[in-house]
């Protein structure tokens, strides 16, 4: 068994792990595994036999939960769908100062990022020769760009966004963000997270609720509770 390591990481197990049962945890472990093993190696030198040494199981075990290894990595991009839609939440859904909000987002994506950077890598690289793993990446990222469209269009019916097409909007900076937190911490050594929160607020804040708060992080705007016209959701 490979030594603990002490980074942070995403961490696969669903629950508690009292209330799990052997093959969820068995499936927890073949997940955790891969991505200790993106934290140092491409996805690329990944093999089902290389992977599995890192688990306390065998090879066949691998095959009772996933097809392949791109089914594998669809799984964990799910997972860190997940954590970071749980992050946007409150800017997402949630009454208050819009701007206050959607800075407390960033940051949480920000965090989220930085600890799976390797992993987002490791997708990224892995769709110039998955088309499959691609058209998940793709989908992903239209999640994204659903959600955030979505909100754009309903602070915009309350005032606090100027009019304009809010899907390319939404297009652009999520898909400039994905860059930069790939090249950012997608390697070591990677950079440090406050420059990068401290520019992608900058762009946001600017692009969507005007320049006079960018740099204050905070505004006089109040976003009435409104749910959006659809909630967003993780993959079907």
């Amino acid at each position: 068994m490979p030594a603990t390591r002490t980074t942070e990481r995403l961490i696969a197990v669903p629950q508690p792990i009292e209330k799990i049962g052997k093959s969820e945890r068995t499936r927890a472990e073949i997940l955790d595994a891969a991505l200790e093993f993106l934290w140092s190696r491409s996805f690329g030198e990944m093999t089902i036999a290389s992977l599995m040494e890192q688990t306390s199981h065998s090879r066949p075990a691998f095959y009772q939960y996933f097809g392949d290894l791109h089914e594998l990595m669809e799984t964990l991009l799910t997972t860190l769908e997940s954590e970071i839609l749980e992050g946007a939440n409150h800017w997402l859904s949630e009454g208050g100062d819009p701007v206050a909000l959607l800075y407390e987002r960033l940051a949480a994506e920000v965090r989220i990022c930085y600890r799976h950077g390797p992993f987002l890598k490791a997708v990224s690289d892995a769709t110039g020769t998955s088309a499959r793993l691609e058209a998940q990446w793709e989908r992903f990222l239209d999640r994204f760009d659903d959600a955030v469209s979505e909100r754009i269009a309903a602070d915009q019916q309350l005032g606090l966004i100027e009019a304009f097409d809010p899907r390319p909007v939404a297009t652009a900076l999520n898909r400039v963000d994905a860059a930069l937190y790939v090249r950012k911490f997608g390697q070591r050594p990677r950079s440090r997270p406050g420059p990068v929160l401290d520019s992608i607020a900058r762009v946001w804040i600017s692009t969507l609720y005007g320049q006079q708060w960018a740099t204050s992080r905070t505004s006089t705007l109040l976003r009435e509770h409104v749910p959006v016209a659809r909630e967003p959701r993780g993959p079907e």
